[in-house]
Parts: structure tokens; sequence; C-alpha cells
């Protein structure tokens, strides 16, 4: 089926056909129908499926048909994120679908200044795509009404539920309007998620797509066995070889993020991190210049892993292990989107194999193993420019970096 046999406004039409989108995804296809009859939707689909299309869509066509008028500060619909990044991306991702139609949109996060937001709020808005901090702050201060609210939103719930988001989404449901439609996405199932899902929603459909392999088709995903050590010129390695791929690298911390960029730059590879130390604004150019192909490296921790959907990323390199075995299937869904094929690749120290184990047992099937010979794993130490850089004193100069970032901090304190 095509999108063009759909019940949606020309103009919506005509936004989906500039956008490049032909037929539905299945998540697409299972979602839109039921909540355009007004039903709770329970989602479970893998990251990069078009989670987000399946819900815009319809909530976009059913607000533009009610053409209800818009009062100053009470809107219609309230998308929750996690992350920052996120809520920017979804309401680019809504403004676009909406353009040319009556459906007025706003983003409201913290980490920047919250004034254009409120001038927004107070000249009328439909939608809103809030983390759950700014939500509360915005209503509490009276620049936000949810009497209003016919539809809440829920994307990236298991996420929300894991970054201990729970009490905020009771929280918003208890602000609602009893009489609301609720449509609850996540890109992972589990008993917590279930207990939340089923406590908000009432006799909802229940969609749930590939569940016996949360990990997108797309994506041909590998591991290779490599020294903690070591790691560092694998990365390299992959680097130069593939000078034209946008290449996004995941690790345990924020501390290790800045340690593999300096550790890159010794031997001149230009990268990039994101994580939870910068403010949004250098997060927001960070992310532009990976979009725009400006840097082709991005390093960043699980933290920035939901809100990091740009096209075209072709290689996801697992330098950590991650420790939660769910953000596995979120890192690696940050390729292969959508029709597109991508790369993940796993380095795995033998420190890691217990969480490896873990990851395989989670996805129910051996990740593919990249066969390293003894002569290959040597070749690629000596194709390194470590030959003229002194590692060790590279990480004992970031140790003592952050150490005395650590002593600053605790000097602030007293």
């Amino acid at each position: 089926m095509k999108f063009e046999r759909y019940s949606f406004s020309e103009k919506i039409k005509e936004n989906i056909t500039k956008l490049g989108y032909k037929r539905p995804t299945d998540i697409q296809y299972k979602s839109i129908p039921p909540i355009l009859r007004g039903e709770d939707v329970l989602a479970v689909a893998q990251t990069g499926t078009g989670k987000t299309v399946a819900f815009a869509l319809p909530v976009i066509q059913m607000l533009s048909a009610r053409r209800k008028k818009r009062e100053k500060h009470a809107v219609h619909c309230v998308v929750m994120v996690p992350t920052h990044e996120l809520a920017e991306q979804i309401s680019g991702v809504f403004k676009k679908l909406a353009a040319g139609t009556s459906v007025k949109i706003q983003g409201i996060y913290g980490g920047i200044e919250q004034d254009p937001q409120i001038k927004n709020l107070n000249q009328g808005v439909d939608v809103v795509v809030a983390t759950p901090g700014r939500l509360f702050d915005l209503e509490s201060q009276g620049h936000l009404s949810l009497r209003d609210i016919e539809i809440l939103v829920l994307d990236e719930a298991d996420h929300m539920l894991e970054l201990g988001f729970k009490h905020d989404m009771n929280q918003l449901i208890k602000k609602l309007p009893a009489r609301r439609q609720v449509l609850f996405f996540s890109a992972t199932i589990n008993k917590q998620v279930k207990d939340a899902a089923y406590s908000l929603v009432h006799k909802a459909v229940r969609i749930q797509i590939s569940p016996n392999d949360p990990v997108s088709g797309n994506i041909n995903h590998s591991v290779a066995f490599i020294e903690m050590d070591d790691k560092r010129f694998f990365l390299e390695r992959i680097i130069r070889e593939h000078p034209d791929s946008k290449m996004l690298v995941f690790v345990r911390t924020k501390v290790r993020a800045e340690r593999v960029m300096k550790a890159l730059e010794r031997v001149s590879l230009r990268s990039e991190t994101i994580h939870g130390d910068k403010d949004q604004n250098q997060r927001n150019t960070v992310m532009k210049r990976f979009a725009s192909g400006q840097n082709k490296v991005l390093i960043a921790t699980d933290v920035s892993a939901r809100g990091i959907d740009i096209p075209d990323v072709d290689i996801v390199i697992n330098y950590d292990i991650p420790e939660e075995t769910e953000n596995y299937v979120h890192r690696v869904g940050r390729t292969g989107r959508g029709q597109k094929k991508g790369e993940a690749i796993a380095f795995c120290s033998t420190e890691e194999k217990e969480r490896l184990a873990a990851i395989e047992g989670f996805l129910n099937k051996k990740i593919a193993m990249l066969d390293i010979k003894k002569n290959d794993y040597k070749e690629t130490m000596k194709m390194s420019g470590h030959m003229e850089t002194d590692w060790k004193s590279l990480i004992d100069e970031a140790d003592e970096q952050s150490n005395k970032k650590g002593r600053k901090k605790k000097k602030s304190r007293k």
C-alpha cells in the first residue's frame, strides 16, 4: 500500500512526497489506522523502522481535521521524549510533515534559553515535543496548560524508564483530561516496560514488529575479539580504510570518549565527541557537523545514543561492549535506518566476553565473529601512526587532566 491511498489531506500527502516517503514501513502500516480511529496504541518496534512518522502523520491529520480554536498556553498533543536531541529531531519531523497545514509545533527542552519557547507558546501551539524537566517547569510557571490535551505520545518509553522518568510519566497522566488518547512507543520490551504501558493505556491495540530479533535486518553486525589496549589501533585502521564513511563510535564513559578522540588526534585523524558534559549549544553544533559530513567520526556515550538520528550513518562501532544489554540494540540502530543498509562492528576484549554473551542471549542469536589472524592483528599494530606516539604518556596525560578537573570541582564546592 502506498501513502497516497491513505485519507490524509492533500497538503500532508504533498509533504510526504517531498520527503521521499512512498510506502509505509511495517510499524507505520500497522499503527496509522488505529491511531486515526482514536484508539490507544502500544507499539514495540526496532530502532530505525520509522516509529516517529508512524505517530506523527496520524496526529497531524487528526489535529488539522478538527481545526479547533487555538488558545493561549493550551496545547492538544504532548510528545514526551527522554533527551534534548530527540525533542529537537522529532519536532523537526513534525514540522516537515505539517508544513502548510494549520498545525503548529514547538520543541520544549532544557539546555537552552526558555524565552523563545515561551514566546511561541504564547502565540498558540498544537503539539509540543518535550523532555519532562522543561515541560513541567513551563507548566508550573503558567506558560503551558495541559487541560486540553487530546493525545499523549510517549516515545522511547523504555529509555525514559531506564533514566528514571516513570514518576514524571505518571505525573503527566494525572494532569491530563480523563478522556485522552495514549500512544506508547518503545524499541524494546521487558517487564518494566510492560507494567508501565498497561498502567497508562486503555484497551490498547498492541503492535510488535520482529519481536524475536530486536536488531533491524538491514544491519550486518559482527564482533572482533580485540584486547582493551589494542582497540585504538583497530579503530584507526577502520577509519583509514573507510575515509568517506560516516562513523559513530560508542564508548562507556565521558572521560573515555575524550581519550579516544585525543588518541585519534595524535595519529592525525579528526573526530568529535558528544556526551553529558557538553552544553546544548555544543551538542547541537557537533550534531550539525556530523549530519552535514563536515565531521565523519563521532564518539558518543550511551546517554546520547537515543538522540542521534542522523541519516546515512554507514558504520557503528561498539568500541566498548555496553554494560546494559539493551543498549546494544539502540547503538547499532543508529545505522541501517529505514530501507538503508548499515554495518555494526563490536570490539570485545577478554574481560567483556561475559557482556557479549548476555547481548547474544538478548538477541536470541550469535553475533558473527570477525576472524582476525595473528599476522593481521600484528599488521594492524604496525600500520598505525602509533610508532610516533607515546600512548602511555597520552593516557597518563588524559588521566591527569581528569584528576585536575575533579580537584577543581572539589575546591569550588568548598
